[in-house]
């Protein structure tokens, strides 16, 4: 039995704070027992917050292959969240990671699951972090990948690399708890430990929520098609190429807002309608 979550430790309450501030989205499952399994897989890693894009069985908290496949994991399926769409899923997050199946020309950055975990650590301290899981026969769409903050590739065997859902789950759930216990055993090392490189500033200001940062994409596409700079019907690669530059950046709320006040400014200028959408 798992006795941290009554302990009085700092590290303890640290630890505690991303276990219940990462959530795990399945988008368009189409097995009720894969739903099940990353239940269990889940709760096995010391997480509980399952959210659910679109399931193609409408209630599948209640599905017998989901219940059996959960596995004493009853409590994570039934309060799994279902919601219509992943921008409804990502709602309050600052920071998410998708996973993919294969490796990708554009979009964010890229990651093993131990590398983004640690991404995901950090990234933590400020708020709500979503893991992004694809549907088990076409993963997820370019759209939803670009909508999320990074990318992680479990490089699994090339010559038989079909993970099943639930088992991609149980990867990035137990890197993110290791990541996690870790961080809290940092927390007691010695006061003074080996001097090391100066880390890098943290933001000063609190973290653009996804659905801020849609708003600012959509916002600074309309001001570059009324510059002309971007052609709507020859848009190339350039929206996927600033997505992938801001993603790279963690945006703060207030940089965001100056985004939007460029792109509100250039439409000013060039005379279109700005709805402020």
């Amino acid at each position: 039995m798992d006795h941290t979550h009554h302990s009085s430790d700092p590290a303890v309450a640290d630890l505690r704070g991303g276990f219940t501030s990462t959530r795990f989205v399945l988008v368009e499952p189409s097995h009720p027992g894969n739903v099940g399994a990353a239940a269990r897989a889940l709760k096995t890693m010391g997480f509980s917050r399952l959210v659910l894009v679109s399931p193609r069985v409408p209630h599948v908290q209640s599905d017998p292959e989901a219940i059996a496949m959960a596995s004493g994991a009853d409590d994570v399926l039934a309060s799994a969240h279902i919601v219509p769409t992943l921008a409804d899923a990502l709602s309050g997050v600052h920071w998410s990671i998708a996973l993919t199946a294969r490796q990708r020309e554009y979009g964010p950055p890229q990651w093993t699951p131990r590398a983004a975990a640690s991404l995901a650590r950090d990234e933590a301290l400020h708020g709500e972090i979503a893991l992004v899981f694809g549907n088990e026969r076409t993963g997820l769409s370019n759209e939803d990948v670009e909508r999320c903050s990074a990318l992680a590739h479990i490089p699994a065997n090339p010559a038989y690399s079909s993970l099943n859902l639930a088992q991609a789950v149980q990867v990035l759930a137990y890197e993110l708890r290791m990541i996690y216990l870790t961080s809290g055993a940092k927390a007691n090392a010695p006061a003074n430990p080996a001097p090391q490189a100066a880390a890098p500033a943290e933001p000063s200001g609190p973290r653009a929520a996804s659905d801020e940062i849609e708003s600012m994409f959509s916002h600074l596409e309309r001001a570059l098609v009324a510059l002309e700079f971007l052609d709507p019907a020859n848009p190339k690669k350039l929206m996927s190429r600033l997505r992938r530059l801001f993603a790279r950046s963690g945006l703060e709320r207030e940089e965001v807002n100056i985004v939007r006040g460029i792109a509100k400014h250039i439409l000013l200028k060039t005379g279109r309608k700005d709805d402020g959408a």
